[in-house]
């Protein structure tokens, strides 16, 4: 593992590859999302925000600004975050993506989008863009389990996902895969089965959400009770066990998920952010335990 950690970090990899301290700026680019316009559905996946998972994001020159402070030599990637940031025209989308890539303080672009809006115009740009600049793409798995997905409200299935995969590999582009884990109905099993699912892809990185309920989603009006996990010793666990399944050269972006806390209703020590992590670390120690220790 890079950097004595029992797992593959993003952010060791990120530091290696371009020599500093490296920083994703999440901007809104004012793309949509074909399960909110009524291409497909209306509203978004029920565990989405109104925001479409972008709370956070900003432009960029504002980041740099409030960054450069506290990482003055930092390197920055675009991250084109909220909502389905491959919705849209190709020559909307080109225009969007090296806006951000002219910038002389961006590295980078990463793009998070659904498997089901990719089409061969909007994959040749992608290829365009990976020969020349650094690019990841991330797309929203979030579980293999068709049941779940239909009560989710997702619009699509794993095999959609698969083919977007298979695309994105076949012309070099990096793929990281979204999963939630705690969505209702799922047991611990049906969890690992996504893990294990996505792992048999030669992807790039993976990312590993806690089920949020926050106060704008659908499932908070259809489950208001819900609570995903009881405690953050069954998170830790389950996450412990997802690693270790994990192949070691798949880089890990994510362990945990976070939301302003003004929005969230369970589990109510989610915005724990960093206690979750130390918890994590604290017992991959104390079991000896590493990315890819059970394969």
């Amino acid at each position: 593992m890079q950097g004595g950690e029992r797992y593959n970090s993003i952010s060791d990899y990120l530091k290696k590859e371009f020599g500093r301290k490296t920083v994703k700026l999440s901007i809104e680019a004012g793309f949509t999302c074909p399960n909110r316009d009524g291409s497909i559905a209306y509203g978004g996946c029920a565990f989405c925000s109104s925001g479409g998972s972008g709370e956070l994001a900003s432009s960029i020159p504002e980041q740099i600004e409030l960054l450069s402070a506290k990482w003055p030599d930092a390197c920055y990637l675009a991250y084109f975050q909220s909502h389905t940031n491959t919705y849209a025209p190709v020559s909307v989308l080109r225009s969007k993506y090296y806006e951000a890539l002219n910038d002389p303080r961006i590295s980078g672009i990463v793009i998070a989008t659904r498997p089901d809006c990719l089409g061969d115009d909007v994959l040749d740009l992608l290829e365009e863009i990976n020969q020349k600049h650094f690019i990841w793409v991330e797309l929203g798995l979030q579980t293999i389990h068709p049941e779940t997905a239909d009560m989710m409200g997702i619009g699509y299935h794993a095999d959609v996902y698969d083919r977007a995969v298979d695309s994105l590999l076949s012309r070099g582009i990096r793929v990281v895969t979204h999963l939630i884990l705690g969505l209702p109905g799922e047991t611990r099993e049906m969890m690992l089965d996504s893990v294990r699912h996505i792992c048999s892809r030669e992807i790039f990185g993976i990312k590993l959400h806690l089920m949020n309920i926050v106060r704008t989603s659908r499932l908070y009006e259809m489950m208001p009770d819900y609570v995903p996990f009881d405690s953050i010793d069954e998170y830790v666990d389950l996450v412990i066990s997802c690693l270790e399944i994990i192949p070691p050269e798949i880089s890990i972006h994510r362990l945990t998920g976070d939301v302003p806390r003004r929005l969230l209703v369970s589990p109510e020590w989610s915005y724990l952010k960093r206690t979750i992590l130390n918890s994590i670390n604290r017992e991959l120690r104390a079991r000896d335990t590493y990315q890819g220790a059970a394969l």
